[in-house]
């Protein structure tokens, strides 16, 4: 079974390889080539951090043109889950797009510690590109740890490379992973001083004519305005308090209540990185991704295109601010009249229902641990060092003086398996030892081995979870799962995700366009289904590691 994954990952790639080979400029292809398909352009919006009942909170502050359109003309799933561990930025994006779990795209966190090296590796840091549009190395990026195709992928080889696949995002990781490794483009924002829209020569020899526009165009100047309520505060009913103790703020603004203004902040808040932390972050990528459509002629002629496009900011307001705030409704009310906006001009520029949207989440949040306890549900903090010295003292306590653990990260403890060999102990006995030591910690739900994830088979509950997001090569050899509604204890305020209970794992799942039926379904569904539905409309083939299921509902079947 693993040969024959790997070989069809392999044969997924051998055309791009060939193509790069022989000096092959598969992005200069003339589109004369149309797919079995009315669509001419498939838009995948990912909201990061959207739990799926924001969509009923704040249904009544929604205009017509945004989610609400995507409800009423097209298709939407209610009980849409991600059915694996962990709930992060780079695995959700890399799961909605290639059809399957980390366990085989690989991508198991957003950033995981490497046996071989002995450090830490950034999902989508690669030292053999450049930077395009900046001099930091934060240009120096690909998909290359992404070991399976995405459907973008899919059509790009389907096409013969006349479609163009665009993936733009705030964050890299959010921008790269959906586009696959035969984009035409991926381009994320670089804060600090720049405020710029940049990319990687992983893609292209230089910035597109339109980027540098773009980006010379000054559009985050636009931005750094006051940010104050869309609406009358008063009716920002779905929120708790504006003051209150459960939010983060800016660095240079006593308290985390309107209004904000954002060009004074900037200056102690990283300069334009502060836009990320607004609904202004928003605007920017709608703007970005219009001027994307514009520039690269997406959705133009019969062949399909697609545009991936990311909305991080409403991570990062959530992190900063919580699930409970009304930064948070203000973003999602703005998000929306984005949403409306880009909608609009896709009509406009592509042509109502020639083109087809789905949207969804990378994963959901928890409720800040403070509010709850303040509320009587339970809920908590981790001090993770704590967590790291009791593993450590124990190991010491067992087997004797040594450095027995090489990295603890992720919630994955990775043994020093090399001193394991040198005792001639036995690794599986280890493991299992560690385990039920943890087991037993403070607020720890459940503890697994490495073993259990590669030698059972767990068909339900979180062990299924977390055996759905285990990498042999990857992840480590004890994981440890915390009580429900409780997080390490990075920031009392605030709130984070990664875990596999319903408030990380319940996200929205919208389709609308061409192609694409009227309806509503409480019938599941996974996170993994999306890129098989999209392939199978589009009539193309599935990405090589997809193990998701077609949603013919959507498809109206």
């Amino acid at each position: 079974m693993k040969l024959n994954f790997t070989l069809a990952v392999l044969f997924g790639f051998q055309f791009a390889v060939a193509a790069e080979t022989e000096g092959l400029n598969i992005n200069a292809m003339p589109k004369t080539l149309a797919p079995p398909t009315k669509t001419k352009l498939v838009v995948g919006i990912v909201v990061d951090q959207m739990r799926y009942d924001y969509l009923t909170r704040y249904d009544s502050r929604f205009g017509e043109g945004g989610f609400k359109r995507m409800i009423q003309e097209g298709f939407n799933f209610k009980n849409n889950y991600f059915d694996y561990v962990p709930t992060y930025t780079a695995p959700g994006h890399a799961s909605v797009y290639t059809g399957t779990t980390p366990k085989y795209h690989g991508i198991i966190s957003n950033d995981w510690y490497d046996r071989t090296t002995g450090e830490m590796i950034y999902c989508v840091d690669d030292d053999n590109y450049n930077a395009l549009g900046t001099k930091s190395k934060d240009g120096q990026k690909s998909p290359s740890r992404m070991m399976v195709t995405s459907f973008a992928d899919q059509n790009r080889l389907h096409t013969q490379f006349r479609g163009k696949t665009i993936g733009i995002a705030i964050k890299d990781r959010g921008a790269i992973l959906p586009a696959g490794h035969t984009a035409s483009g991926a381009y994320w924002f670089i804060g600090g001083a720049e405020g710029n829209w940049v990319t990687s020569d992983f893609y292209m020899d230089q910035l597109p004519s339109w980027v540098v526009s773009f980006n010379n165009e000054r559009h985050p100047d636009d931005y750094l305005t006051v940010w104050d309520t869309a609406e009358d505060i008063s009716t920002y009913l779905q929120s708790g308090p504006d003051l209150n103790p459960f939010e983060g703020g800016f660095k240079g603004k006593a308290t985390p209540t309107f209004p904000y203004d954002l060009k004074n902040l900037s200056s102690q808040n990283k300069g334009y990185d502060i836009l990320k932390t607004t609904p202004f972050g928003n605007s920017l990528t709608t703007d970005f991704a219009i001027a994307a459509i514009l520039g690269e002629s997406l959705g133009a002629d019969e062949v399909t295109d697609v545009l991936t496009v990311s909305y991080s900011s409403t991570d990062y307001i959530g992190h900063n601010f919580g699930v409970n705030a009304v930064e948070t409704e203000d973003t999602y009310i703005r998000l929306d009249r984005d949403l409306e906006r880009l909608f609009t001009f896709l009509d406009e520029r592509v042509g109502q229902g020639s083109y087809t949207v789905f949207l969804t989440a990378d994963h959901g949040a928890v409720q800040v641990p403070n509010y709850l306890k303040s509320v009587k549900i339970p809920a908590g903090y981790i001090d993770m060092d704590l967590m790291k010295t009791a593993l450590t003292e124990y190991m010491v306590s067992e087997y004797g003086q040594g450095n027995w653990i090489d990295n603890i990260s992720n919630f994955q403890v990775f043994l020093n398996r090399k001193l394991i060999s040198e005792r001639n102990l036995e690794l599986t006995s280890v493991q299992e030892n560690l385990a039920n030591f943890a087991q037993n910690l403070p607020q720890v739900f459940e503890t697994y081995t490495a073993n259990d994830m590669t030698t059972s088979y767990f068909e339900e509950g979180l062990a299924h979870k977390l055996q759905k997001g285990f990498s042999e090569s990857r992840s480590g050899d004890v994981i440890i799962a915390l009580n429900p509604s409780h997080i390490a204890k990075y920031s009392e305020t605030g709130t984070t995700h990664g875990s596999g209970f319903q408030y990380d794992t319940h996200v929205p799942l919208l389709f609308f366009g061409a192609g694409i039926a009227h309806g509503s379904t409480f019938e599941p569904s996974l996170i993994e289904d999306i890129a098989p539905t999209i392939t199978s409309m589009l009539g193309v083939a599935q990405p090589n590691g997809v193990s998701g299921q077609v949603l013919v509902k959507a498809l109206g079947n």
